[in-house]
């Protein structure tokens, strides 16, 4: 799509930067970038409070983002937490968050009914100008260069900058738009949840089932129980594409089928649901790339960002939003154009030396439980040994410390240093 300005074209704003989706990444990349004292225009489709399909919790990663960006998570509606049940193998095992240096040693709880739009008005607060209600359809590019130089909305309107973020999500209409498609040699995953009243809505744990049991019958994925704090509990459950049974589930009635087994005084019953069960495509381990291309660079969901090991999406779209900012602003700061172009290209090495490695020992682990009785073996082997549990939570909350770490730390450290890059 090209767009060379006719005189019936309304221009409806400029900025430095446009950053198209105000969830967890595009809020985060617009705040940097207004601290950075770059021009932010944060175009948002829907009107804020908004629901989206997540599990709510938020892991120590996540914690550390928010307190970097001034968020007050001191305020009503934030439930701490301070680690992990693991269920499985007729076990139940609890883990603290490790003590470290890198991150805090407590997660938190907080629904996405208005989680974002904390966020989304911390962008405001920090200098960001949002404007709800914008769906934008396509980029709009420079006949001679076929650089990104603005959006356009559904409505017809234009928006034009001199940078274009994708913060947009797994369906990223942006990106198609530019060529970027998703790889198939990536795993996606699928996360369904609901909300029931119930009294475990207050609970020190995230609590998290290996195995899902209908009856006798091992179902396939993983669940999880998160109390929110105000009477109700997230509920969901998650299914990798590296299973046989991801394309033949309903997945609607897998979560009916599992809490029908638990205990009735939790009270998950169909009486007791308060929201639709929803679902939602989780891409992957960089799913799509390049994460820079001709004025449209990519964070969060957009470019596959979310952790394959446990399916952590927000903590990842916040990093990968303040490295996209420091990268942009830095380029933006440049005298030349070849030199703005030499420093952006480095955004998807950036974020490859970040996480390449890691996502590439998640993308082997995802296939290797995605095979039947994997699970169930490592379950079993695994929650016996306290040792080897807390080694598991921190490869797979990525939760370590890269130079004063202990032995498990180093080992992690090393594993995602040699692994090929995703």
């Amino acid at each position: 799509m090209s767009e060379s300005g006719p005189a019936t074209q309304r221009v409806a704003a400029d900025a430095d930067v446009i950053v198209v989706g105000a969830g967890p990444a595009g809020s985060t990349t617009a705040y940097y970038l207004a601290q950075s004292g770059l021009s932010v225009l944060l175009l948002e489709k829907t009107r804020f409070p908004r629901e989206k399909v997540c599990g709510d919790g938020l892991t120590p990663r996540a914690v550390k983002e928010l307190l970097a960006m001034g968020v007050d998570i001191g305020a009503p509606g934030w439930v701490r937490n301070k680690g992990l049940r693991v269920v499985g193998g007729g076990r139940s095992f609890e883990l603290d968050w490790p003590e470290l240096q890198s991150f805090p040693d407590f997660g938190l709880v907080r629904t996405r009914q208005d989680f974002d739009q904390i966020l989304a008005d911390n962008a405001v607060k920090g200098g960001v100008t949002l404007l709800e209600g914008v769906n934008v359809a396509g980029p709009v590019l420079d006949e001679r260069s076929g650089h990104v130089v603005g959006v356009r909305a559904q409505n017809g309107e234009v928006y034009r900058s001199r940078l274009v973020v994708a913060a947009d999500g797994n369906s990223t209409r942006l990106s198609l738009a530019m060529g970027l498609h998703k790889r198939a040699d990536r795993p996606m995953g699928v996360a369904v949840r609901t909300y029931y009243t119930s009294p475990r809505h207050d609970d020190d744990y995230l609590e998290i089932w290996l195995e899902l049991w209908d009856g006798d019958r091992l179902l396939p994925g993983y669940g999880w129980i998160f109390g929110v704090g105000d009477g109700t509990a997230n509920v969901g459950l998650g299914l990798l594409n590296t299973s046989e049974s991801f394309k033949n589930i309903d997945y609607r009635d897998l979560v009916r089928r599992w809490v029908r087994h638990m205990p009735p005084d939790w009270g998950f019953t169909e009486e007791n649901r308060t929201t639709p069960i929803r679902g939602a495509a989780l891409p992957m381990a960089f799913n799509r790339q390049p994460h820079y291309t001709r004025g449209l660079v990519l964070v969060g969901d957009s470019g596959g960002m979310i952790n394959p090991f446990n399916g952590e999406g927000i903590a990842y779209a916040m990093e990968t939003g303040r490295i996209a900012a420091d990268t942009i602003a830095t380029a933006l700061a440049r005298p030349t154009p070849a030199q703005r172009e030499r420093t952006l290209r480095a955004y998807p090495g950036i974020l490859k030396d970040a996480y390449g490695g890691y996502f590439t020992l998640g993308r082997l682990f995802v296939e290797a439980i995605g095979k039947p009785g994997v699970m169930g073996f490592i379950t079993r082997h695994t929650l016996p040994h306290p040792g080897l549990m807390r080694f598991a939570m921190k490869l797979l909350a990525n939760l370590t410390d890269p130079r004063s770490g202990d032995a498990s730390d180093r080992i992690i450290n090393a594993l995602s240093k040699v692994t090929p890059p995703a």
